[in-house]
């Protein structure tokens, strides 16, 4: 911390010798009103801060006062008697750096932004549109500054907003394609309320409390279609923190109108095998993976290749994300006591032919899941494991009986999903033995294999990569490997016999994405456990 010490020492020994004030700007509230008299590039220009009006003399930090004639000059620009006040350089410029955020941010918040934010259960009366908040014709910075990120997540295609308090100052945040990237310059801290108010009104949550999560949602209309917002809101050591779950409906069920196996990202033999397994007359499917590796989007596509008139297909989901023609779906709502057993209790009355359930949470939903496969029904289900064969393990610790577990299901299926490279920035590269080594890669075979990467440019937001794929690994339930597990063998030797019946897994799927030019070793490392060569 020497040079901090020392800076602010030499600044107070300038001060001394001007006979100035040494200013520490440390913690110094800016005041906007102020700044918004003195034009943003002459304080860059001459590096000074106005730090208040006293009647008709204007204080200003500078760090260097024995420049007179810069003393004068901004004097002369600004038609204001000056008295200068010294401070640090650092701490000047940081500053200048905050303010100017600030401003911009504030001023630049989009202008002609046509939103309207629904309330209530699409009740057309009461679409209130931003303006009218604001009494029309003078829209309050803040109002635009929110709407303006939820514009910009729009087009930027981001599935997630995160405000994040510090506590000097307030990040947001996009997650596009499962990574957070930063929206905007910081903002001052001191707009951190009015910022969470807005998005409290918006989605009608109490204002007044700030010490416990409220949830709630909003609607807004974007280019003629109507997107919803989940909010989340949770306080933490330095206020709230919100985010803002984007749900784009229409432009999900678009895709998914034409949602199936191929577009997800299948290898041509899993894909081959999947199919098999999803048209058998009873058992279970299960899919697995961590939150948002997009198998809830695999399961609907499977859906949507299967579902006919003949069929009767009821779904339970936490929430139901998107909506599909010819399925019944029904989302589970904990308060009123309708969770995923009691609604799959209902569910058999109903008749079904093929039942997906959203999550296997526990032990009861288990049972009723595998008894429901056992006795003629097609179930697809998800549940969280890091993969196949874990998935084993996870539901025999559930306490369910390992012989019915067995004799339900038909396969498991892992997956990740993996971002592509932007075809706008693509190009090759070669990478140095040790990170082939640390990949787990055999040198002499990828030692001249051209990898590619993206460079980053403006239709990826300089990340190089632009969309996702899915990687998977998918493991048949054949005789021999139902004996395995009744045997209650360690999974180590479930693993070897899959393999040896030709299972491939996850890395090596992500591998071949990586061989076919749709994603990075990074990416790979990133996502799939490295094996040591065998």
């Amino acid at each position: 911390m020497g040079t901090a010490a020392d800076e602010r020492a030499q600044a107070e020994q300038l001060a001394r010798r001007y006979r100035a004030e040494f200013a520490d700007l440390k913690h110094f509230k800016i005041q906007h009103e102020l700044l918004r008299t003195v034009p943003v590039e002459l304080m860059f220009r001459y590096n000074f801060v106005p730090l208040e009006m006293r009647e008709d003399v204007l204080l200003i930090a500078v760090s260097d006062p024995s420049k007179l004639m810069v003393l004068d000059e901004i004097a002369g620009l600004l038609g204001k008697r000056i008295e200068p006040r010294v401070a640090t350089l650092t701490q000047i410029t940081d500053l200048l750096k905050k303010t100017e955020q600030s401003q911009r941010v504030l001023e630049e918040a989009s202008e002609g932004l046509t939103f309207d934010v629904l309330t209530g259960e699409d009740n057309q009366d009461e679409n209130i549109s931003i303006e009218k908040l604001a009494g029309d014709e003078d829209l309050s910075p803040i109002i635009r500054l929110v709407d303006t990120t939820i514009f910009t997540a729009l087009e930027r295609r981001a599935s997630d907003v995160h405000i994040e308090t510090y506590d000097d100052s307030l990040l947001v945040k996009y997650r596009i394609d499962g990574v957070l990237q930063p929206a905007m310059a910081p903002i001052a801290r001191e707009h951190h309320q009015t910022i969470l108010s807005r998005i409290k009104i918006m989605s009608e949550l109490d204002i007044a409390e700030r010490r416990v999560p409220q949830d709630g949602r909003f609607r807004v209309r974007y280019k003629g279609r109507l997107i919803d917002f989940r909010v989340s809101i949770m306080p933490t050591v330095h206020g709230e923190n919100a985010v803002l779950r984007v749900l784009d409906k229409e432009s999900m069920s678009e895709k998914f109108r034409n949602l199936n196996l191929d577009v997800v990202g299948f290898a041509d033999a899993d894909v081959a095998r999947f199919r098999r397994y999803i048209r058998e007359p009873y058992g279970m499917v299960l899919v697995t993976g961590p939150t948002g590796s997009g198998k809830t989007t695999t399961l609907y596509a499977a859906l949507n290749e299967i579902k006919s008139d003949e069929d009767k297909i009821i779904t339970i989901e936490d929430p139901v994300e998107y909506q599909i023609r010819g399925v019944t779906q029904i989302p589970v709502n904990e308060k009123k006591g309708l969770t995923f057993a009691r609604g799959l209790r209902s569910i058999l009355r109903h008749d079904p032919d093929k039942i997906l359930v959203g999550e296997i949470r526990d032990a009861e939903t288990a049972q009723i899941a595998i008894n429901s496969a056992l006795t003629g029904h097609l179930v697809f289900t998800t549940v969280h494991a890091n993969n196949v064969v874990d998935v084993l393990g996870r539901f025999l610790n559930m306490g369910v009986e390992a012989y019915n577990f067995v004799s339900a299901l038909n396969c498991i299926l892992a997956q990740r999903l993996v971002r592509t490279i932007c075809t706008h920035c693509m190009h090759t590269v070669q990478h140095s033995e040790e990170m082939l080594v640390q990949s787990g890669l055999e040198p002499a075979e990828w030692r001249d294999f051209e990898f590619r990467e993206g460079s980053g440019c403006i239709e990826c937001g300089g990340t190089g990569y632009r969309g996702r794929t899915a990687i998977h690994e998918l493991l048949d339930l054949t005789d021999p490997i139902r004996e395995l597990i009744l045997d209650k063998k360690p999974t180590s030797e479930v693993r070897k016999l899959a393999q040896k019946e030709g299972m491939t897994f996850l890395r090596e799927s992500a591998l071949d994405r990586v061989r076919r030019g749709l994603t990075t070793l990074k990416e790979i490392n990133k996502v799939t456990f490295i094996e040591a060569s065998r």
